[in-house]
């Protein structure tokens, strides 16, 4: 069941897992679990087709404890349409949204088959949400440039991704991998095979921090970001440092 009302909906945000919600065993991770990640991805990606239907330029998805939350932008319209179910007892937000996606494309497809005017089910259904103004800080992804690096030379040498931000990175990279031959080099007790890992993340992480690279993306840091160019789901970025 969608809900209207004045209130804008989903200001409050789920505080734990960008997939599920769960606080549980979380830490400072943003995800449960690759796996709860994956479920969320696959609901949403499985209802592209209405959000093209929609003639969507983008859109975020997001969720708290009492309701699940989709604003859509669409092309040649300076308005959010935001579609607002609540939460289900037990169901997780993939299968709340995956319900909620159920009733707009029934929706449409029901206006499409008494009209025979695709124009005519896509207005139907962004009639049944509610309109708001576009404002800067709600509508407009941000740009972040993510380091194309491989994580795990990061983990071989006991980095995070909060170390490539470092004033002098090289000498970062060095004294790690310092502290990393004192407790893993053969002549140490330690395994060969895991030593070459070790100086091959090493020499990979100085020479990216000598030429780093970086890959552009849209997105938010706290919601679920449709890219209608790209016709895809981008997970909730890194937030900002």
């Amino acid at each position: 069941m969608l809900v209207k009302r004045k209130k804008i909906a989903g200001e409050k945000l789920s505080r734990g897992c960008l997939a599920c919600g769960t606080t549980d065993n979380l830490g400072k991770r943003r995800y449960c679990s690759i796996h709860c990640r994956g479920q969320l991805r696959q609901k949403l990606n499985a209802r592209i087709g209405l959000l093209q239907a929609l003639n969507t330029r983008y859109a975020t998805f997001y969720f708290n404890d009492d309701e699940i939350v989709m604003d859509v932008v669409v092309h040649g319209i300076r308005e959010i349409f935001r579609f607002v179910s609540p939460r289900q007892t037990g169901r997780k937000p993939a299968d709340d949204f995956g319900g909620m996606a159920n009733l707009l494309g029934a929706a449409w497809w029901a206006e499409e088959k008494k009209t025979g005017k695709t124009y005519l089910a896509s207005r139907h259904v962004l009639d049944l949400a509610q309109r708001h103004a576009m404002t800067e800080g709600l509508t407009r992804p941000r740009l972040i440039r993510v380091p194309t690096v491989n994580l795990q030379n990061l983990a071989h040498l006991d980095l995070t991704k909060t170390d490539l931000h470092v004033p002098d990175l090289v000498k970062t990279v060095k004294n790690a991998y310092r502290r990393q031959v004192k407790i893993h080099h053969p002549d140490a007790g330690g395994q060969a095979a895991t030593f070459r890992k070790i100086h091959d993340a090493y020499k990979e992480l100085l020479r990216w921090a000598d030429h780093p690279t970086f890959i552009r993306r849209r997105g938010f840091p706290d919601k679920w970001y449709y890219d209608g160019d790209n016709k895809r789901w981008v997970q909730p970025m890194p937030a900002k440092r």
